[in-house]
């Protein structure tokens, strides 16, 4: 059963948390490649996944955020972007296969860390090409689908998208949107909705993930959600807001504030939720229980997201109409294609290579 049997029996999916903020309990280094754990480390990839799948992951992605060729240029692993990728989904799929249910393997593609033309100088033909290397890995080592996240830029999500549809497989994109409601490169979540839809090779699913925290994008999803009704929609929040304590990164999100975020999430129209930086285990198991039990509710207000997620920027505000400003249903996202269909914040830029 693949992507989208899965998603044709179920009204939601669980995908699991972050990885580079729990690798690091486990021994990963500050600025160290945690994709070289795929060969290395094997066991402790494995352990993680492990760990999800036994929360209640029903999506695990692989350890492969910076598994393309530019950013393994920094470790000079440039030339084992196959290699690295495919042990990745080897690893994803053994834990996925011996969990007694149906668990999908998401193909784990991020940024290149390169700007794109005509601002920069990479090419989106060099992106494309780039991407699809890394897709092949993935798919050879057993992806069901291909996720692509924390993207920025228009140029770059075309050549994500263009080299991932490359090996044929399903396509998911996110784009963070972290300064103040819009990516880094300035695009809305309304005009990421526009923007996908007329993509030459338009993703099976958009959303957004990391950010500032869940309240935020919970605002996004319903920016989203708004602009196209009919699309399928990911939810993946960072474990509330990353603030540096004793010289480490810390997230303040607890439990329940996750719980109230898959609920909201749920109400705004998404069916692929998840956490990013931060989310633990542990958090994932309560966010599992909490979409098992919730009842569908109405489409959240903004007030209602801040008083139970946090405050939301000015201008996440307006891209997140209110229930009155919307008549579309809350059972989103059935069709198979979207509307026809940067790293992370600052402070975890100073910590990590992977959520």
């Amino acid at each position: 059963m693949g992507f989208f049997e899965l998603l044709e029996e179920r009204e939601w999916l669980l995908a699991d948390g972050a990885t580079g903020t729990n690798y690091f309990k486990n021994g990963l280094g500050a600025g160290d490649p945690p994709e070289l754990w795929n060969v290395d480390h094997p066991d402790r990839v494995r352990d993680l996944h492990r760990e999800f799948i036994e929360a209640g992951a029903d999506i695990v992605l692989t350890n492969t955020f910076g598994g393309n060729h530019y950013r393994l240029m920094l470790h000079n692993a440039q030339d084992r972007v196959f290699e690295l990728n495919k042990a990745a989904a080897e690893n994803a799929r053994a834990e996925a296969d011996a969990s007694g249910r149906k668990v999908l393997v998401a193909g784990s593609i991020g940024p290149t860390g390169e700007i794109f033309a005509p601002v920069g100088t990479l090419t989106i033909e060099e992106g494309r090409d780039a991407f699809a290397q890394q897709a092949e890995g993935l798919k050879a080592g057993g992806a069901d689908v291909l996720w692509i996240e924390t993207i920025s830029g228009q140029e770059e999500l075309q050549a994500a998208t263009e080299g991932a549809a490359s090996v044929g497989l399903p396509v998911v994109a996110t784009m963070s949107f972290d300064t103040n409601g819009c990516t880094m490169m300035g695009i809305t979540p309304e005009g990421f909705a526009g923007l996908a839809s007329g993509l030459s090779h338009p993703p099976a699913a958009i959303g957004a993930n990391c950010g500032t925290g869940a309240a935020e994008l919970i605002a996004t999803v319903l920016g989203i959600t708004a602009a196209n009704p009919d699309i399928l929609v990911v939810a993946k929040a960072n474990c509330g807001v990353p603030e540096f304590v004793d010289g480490e990164i810390q997230y303040s999100g607890t439990p329940e504030l996750m719980q109230e975020y898959v609920r909201l999430a749920r109400n705004a129209g998404a069916r692929l939720i998840g956490g990013c930086c931060g989310t633990t285990p542990a958090h994932l198991k309560a966010m599992r229980q909490a979409l098992e039990a919730h009842t569908p509710g109405p489409r959240p207000e903004i007030a209602e997201v801040e008083a139970l997620l946090g405050e939301v920027s000015a201008l996440a505000k307006g891209n997140a109409p209110t229930a009155a400003d919307s008549s579309s249903p809350r059972r989103r996202g059935r069709g198979r294609r979207g509307a026809s269909a940067g790293r992370h914040s600052p402070l975890e830029a100073a910590a990590a290579e992977s959520v």
